[in-house]
C-alpha cells in the first residue's frame, strides 16, 4: 500500500472530494434506488467547481419507501481525518412536502453560534446542503405528483473521527461536519485551512471570546492552554503558519486583545515582518538575529556565533546559554510591533514565546499607545 504521507510534487498530487460531495452522490444513488427499485453501481454528481464527478456506490440496501446508499471518500492525497470514511444518505418519502435534511449517526450538531449552521442542527454545511437540494431536484424533475422527500446523512465512526478534528472545540457534537465548497480537495490547500481559521474566530467571538490566543500548532497551543487557564477553549485558535491573515481577522471580528504563542523557528521570522512563516515562505535571517544579540549587549563573538547558527532554535540555545533572557523579550516585542503594524492598530497585542518543552523564553506586549509614543519619539 502506498504511503500517503510520502512526499510528492504538489503539481502530482491526486484531488480527492469533500464530504458534501459524496453525502450528494450517495443521497442521489439513494434516490434512484427509491424510484426505480434498482441500486445504481455509480452517479454523476455537478460540484460547485464547475464540472460533474462519477462516485461509485458501497453499499446499497431498500425496504418500503426507504433506501440507503453509501459511499467511501477519497481525500486524494490530502491528509485528511476522512478519508475512507463511509458516507451514507438514507432517504424516505413523507407526506409533508419539500425536501427536508437532516443528519444521523457520526454527524455532528452544532451547539455554539457562530458557525454557518444555527444551533441545534446537525452540522451540514450550507454548499453540501444546497448540493444535495439540487441532487434531489435534478431526480424527481419531470414527476407528475410533488412529492415530500427526507434525506438523513450519516457516517458511521463519524464520532471516533470527530476527535481527530477540533468539532468539539466549536462546538460540534457527536461525529464529523460534512464540508465543502467546492466539492474537490485539493492536497494541502492553504484555503481550507484559512477557512478553518476564519472559522474558529467566527465561533470564539460569537461565544463573547474577547481575548483570543493564537498559536501556530498543536504544541504550543498546549503551552498556551497552561498560560490561560481561565479561558475558554474557544478562545484557542490555532492559525498554523496565517500569522498575519489570522491576525487581520480577529481584528475583522472585533477581538480586543490578542495573544501570540509560539517558538523561535517561526516567530524569529514574525519578528521580521514575515506574516506567513512556511519554511518555504522566506528563510530565517541569521543577520536580524545577530543584531538583535548585538543590541541585548552580547559580546562580538557570541554575536558572530548567533549568525552562523543552524536554525533559529539553535540561536536561542546560544543566548540562553549565554545569559541573556532580555534577548527574548526584544524579540517578543518585535514580534508586537510587526503584528501591530501589519493589522494597522486597533489590537491589543501580547507575544509569548516559549520552548518546544513549554519553558518560557520570553514576553512582550503593545498597543495603540505604545505605537504612538514609540512615533512622537522618533
Amino acid at each position: 500500500m502506498k504511503n500517503r504521507a510520502e512526499k510528492k510534487d504538489p503539481s502530482q498530487m491526486r484531488q480527492g472530494y469533500t464530504t458534501g460531495a459524496c453525502a450528494t452522490a450517495a443521497t442521489k444513488a439513494a434516490l434512484l434506488t427509491l424510484l426505480t427499485g434498482e441500486a445504481p453501481s455509480k452517479v454523476d454528481i455537478q460540484l460547485p467547481v464547475g464540472r460533474s464527478a462519477t462516485f461509485h456506490i458501497h453499499t446499497a440496501a431498500q425496504s418500503p419507501g426507504t433506501a440507503t446508499c453509501s459511499v467511501i471518500k477519497d481525500a486524494g492525497d490530502d491528509p485528511d481525518a476522512t478519508h475512507g470514511a463511509e458516507i451514507a444518505s438514507t432517504v424516505r418519502w413523507i407526506s409533508e412536502k419539500g425536501i427536508h435534511l437532516d443528519g444521523g449517526e457520526g454527524v455532528g450538531r452544532v451547539t455554539k453560534p457562530g458557525l454557518p449552521v444555527p444551533v441545534g442542527e446537525a452540522a451540514i454545511n450550507p454548499v453540501p446542503r444546497k448540493m444535495i437540494r439540487q441532487a434531489v431536484e435534478e431526480v424527481l424533475e419531470g414527476l407528475e405528483e410533488e412529492r415530500g422527500v427526507r434525506v438523513v446523512i450519516s457516517v458511521p465512526g463519524g464520532e471516533e473521527i470527530a476527535e481527530k478534528t477540533l468539532n468539539a472545540r466549536l462546538g460540534i457534537v457527536g461525529g464529523i461536519s460534512i464540508l465543502g465548497t467546492r466539492g474537490i480537495v485539493v492536497p494541502f490547500s492553504t484555503a481550507a485551512y484559512r477557512a478553518s481559521v476564519v472559522q474558529a474566530i467566527s465561533v470564539a467571538r460569537a461565544n463573547n471570546c474577547k481575548h483570543l490566543v493564537l498559536t501556530t500548532g498543536g504544541s504550543s497551543e498546549k503551552h498556551a492552554m497552561k498560560l490561560f487557564p481561565e479561558l475558554p477553549e474557544e478562545a484557542f485558535i490555532q492559525m498554523g503558519d496565517f500569522v498575519g491573515f489570522a491576525l487581520k481577522h480577529a481584528k475583522r471580528h472585533g477581538a480586543e486583545k490578542v495573544t501570540l504563542v509560539g517558538m523561535m523557528g517561526k516567530f524569529s521570522k514574525v519578528a521580521q515582518g514575515v506574516m506567513m512563516v512556511h519554511s518555504k515562505s522566506a528563510p530565517v535571517d541569521f543577520g536580524f538575529l545577530a543584531r538583535v544579540a548585538e543590541e541585548v549587549g552580547a559580546p562580538s563573538s557570541l554575536v558572530e556565533k548567533v549568525k552562523e547558527a543552524n536554525t533559529a532554535t539553535h540561536a536561542g540555545q546560544l543566548m540562553e546559554a549565554a545569559g541573556y533572557p532580555s534577548y527574548f523579550s526584544t524579540l517578543s516585542r518585535y514580534v508586537c510591533q510587526q503584528a501591530h503594524q501589519h493589522v494597522e492598530g486597533g489590537l491589543r497585542l501580547e507575544t509569548v514565546l516559549v520552548k518546544m518543552k513549554g519553558e518560557l523564553l520570553g514576553r512582550a506586549e503593545w498597543c495603540d499607545e505604545q505605537s504612538e509614543s514609540d512615533r512622537n519619539r522618533r
